[in-house]
């Protein structure tokens, strides 16, 4: 398996095999693949400070649910969804989850390997904007969003991911961005 490319789901099903037989060992390499996708999730889904130890719960509870995935099943989207519910298991009820996503954000949390040319002519109050319109959507919107846009999963990846119907990311995916280009069409 080559790091840093996307990974075939052979070769995924071939790591989940081994560690399924008995090599603790192989499911490193699944850490190494999913680790920074997950980490994304969980900061950009409200995690702030505790995004290390929300992935690392993610991690630790798929290694004991190996027994309950389905063979043939994407590992990705599962793991996300437990990120995802870690996440959200970690702010339920919270109310400052908002504030701490924008502050993790603004200190230059990872959002993906080197800058995107696009995003530095953007520019920083830009990028400030966008986060903050982001941050005022509900959760169950922001989390679409995300997902979407910001880790680049498909609509499938999403609705797994979220434990959502396919239909039902299409139309939060809708209802978020008429809400953004509403909140950013005064910025």
């Amino acid at each position: 398996m080559a790091r840093g490319g996307p990974i075939e789901t052979a070769d995924e099903a071939m790591v989940l095999a081994r560690v399924r037989a008995g090599e603790t060992a192989a499911y490193a390499e699944l850490v190494t693949r999913h680790a920074p996708m997950a980490k994304r999730l969980a900061v950009l889904t409200g995690a702030g400070a505790d995004v290390d130890d929300v992935v690392q719960e993610a991690f630790v509870k798929a290694y004991r649910s190996l027994s309950s995935f389905r063979d043939g099943a994407d590992f990705r989207p599962w793991l996300l969804r437990i990120v995802v519910n870690e996440t959200r298991n970690l702010h339920r009820g919270q109310s400052r989850r908002v504030d701490r996503e924008l502050r993790v954000a603004r200190e230059g949390a990872p959002l993906g390997g080197d800058p995107d040319p696009a995003e530095v002519a953007v520019g920083h109050e830009r990028r400030e904007a966008l986060l903050a319109a982001i941050g005022t959507l509900p959760p169950e919107l922001r989390e679409v969003i995300t997902c979407r846009y910001l880790l680049e999963l498909s609509e499938i990846e999403t609705a797994e991911s979220l434990g959502i119907p396919n239909g039902t990311v299409k139309s939060r995916l809708r209802r978020g961005l008429a809400r953004l280009r509403e909140e950013l069409a005064h910025v």
